[in-house]
């Protein structure tokens, strides 16, 4: 039969240690095993101690002011190195006068390291001469900037308030103009706002067809029509809508009738429906005294 107490071998020690950890210990413990621990363990403090021994560095301005001109040195030497010296300008598409221009605005030293070049600034002041349409700017092999352009082809004398100006077909200005006979070869504008219609103007011109060598120019009335003026003082009025089939119908009226080879001053198309000629002052003196006579015999 088994005994009810229980042998003194068996019964606890209360002097014993317990071998579970404190609660303190249990924390440190899975803290020491979470991930953001071991990473601010493996990162963070070597970057605190890195920034340290830096700040504490830099703290001094004799140490500060050294590492800074180690830092420029270095960089100027490179910077200067040969194979990064710009010694020359070299301009493709433009007019040998257009080229000084070029020159002249982007008054550059050379040589000069291309770490100082400030390429799109260039560009934009390349862009501020009236006679170029595009400019493209880079540094190409053997230290030479390269700068291609494209000039504005002037295709009008435009005659304004200001004199003469030469546009292109945008009616970008190229440049002024010293004398209309010097372009022989270009249409002459005039007026207001006649170079923001210079596509329109052309066409007109090309239409006059038989009228050409009598073409003197075109004016622009009230910023939206056109005056054509011919010689012996004689004009065309064009309507503001569909100025070129005006001028192509009076062009076949005139080919039929020889109506501005007559003492006419003024033919007026701005009506579609009505065309109105004015003739010039002696037609018109003489046709009132025409009249006068004829009056006069009636009367008698």
């Amino acid at each position: 039969m088994r005994p009810l107490s229980r042998p003194a071998t068996l019964r606890p020690d209360p002097a014993r240690h317990d071998p579970a950890p404190s609660r303190l210990a249990y924390r440190m413990e899975r803290m020491r095993l979470s991930p953001a621990y071991r990473l601010a363990l493996r990162i963070g403090l070597p970057l605190v101690l890195i920034g340290g021994t830096v700040g504490g560095y830099m703290a001094s301005d004799t140490r500060r002011a050294a590492l800074f001109q180690t830092v420029a040195d270095i960089r100027a030497e490179i910077e200067e190195r040969p194979e990064f010296m710009v010694t020359a300008l070299a301009i493709d598409g433009a007019s040998p006068a257009v080229a000084d221009d070029l020159r002249a605005a982007l008054a550059l030293r050379l040589p000069q390291s291309s770490f100082h070049l400030d390429l799109d600034a260039l560009r934009q002041t390349a862009l501020t001469l009236p006679a170029l349409r595009t400019v493209a700017v880079h540094v190409r092999a053997g230290g030479i900037l390269q700068v291609d352009v494209s000039e504005r082809v002037p295709v009008a004398l435009w005659r304004n308030r200001d004199g003469l100006l030469l546009v292109d077909a945008e009616g970008a200005t190229v440049r002024p103009a010293a004398f209309r006979d010097d372009h022989p070869t270009l249409p002459l504008i005039a007026g207001d706002g006649a170079s923001d219609a210079v596509t329109e103007a052309l066409q007109i011109i090309a239409a006059a067809g038989p009228l050409s060598p009598r073409l003197r120019g075109l004016v622009r009335v009230g910023l939206r029509r056109w005056d054509v003026v011919l010689d012996r003082g004689q004009r065309i009025l064009l309507p503001e809508d569909a100025p070129v089939q005006a001028l192509e119908r009076a062009v076949a009226m005139d080919q039929a009738k020889d109506v501005l080879d007559r003492d006419v001053a003024v033919v007026d198309l701005r009506v579609p429906e009505r065309l109105t000629v004015r003739m010039g002052q002696p037609a018109a003196d003489e046709w009132w005294k025409v009249r006068a006579v004829l009056l006069g015999n009636g009367n008698g």
